[in-house]
């Protein structure tokens, strides 16, 4: 499905970002769940926010390549308070 898509773009109202495939067909994925699901932090949730705004495209293949989760991990800085002590 990947090398299917036409274009995405973030829809504010339903917090759902579209995606228009080749053949027509749109899907929505909803950013709620799929931060729900990924982010354990204020900053994943800030990088994934990021990418839905600015770079809709980059989310849904990161998304559909299975990869958000290394994705992530390598481009936040997350250090609990804890461990600081």
């Amino acid at each position: 499905m990947k090398n299917n898509i036409l274009y995405c773009e973030f829809n504010i109202d339903t917090a759902c970002v579209e995606v228009k495939l080749i053949d027509g067909s749109t899907v929505l994925t909803d950013c709620d769940t799929v931060e729900n699901e990924y982010a354990n932090n204020m900053y994943e949730v800030s990088e994934l926010d990021y990418l839905i705004y600015n770079e809709p495209m980059s989310y849904v293949r990161l998304l559909l390549s299975d990869k958000m989760e290394e994705y992530l991990r390598s481009s936040t800085d997350y250090t609990p308070l804890s461990d600081n002590r």
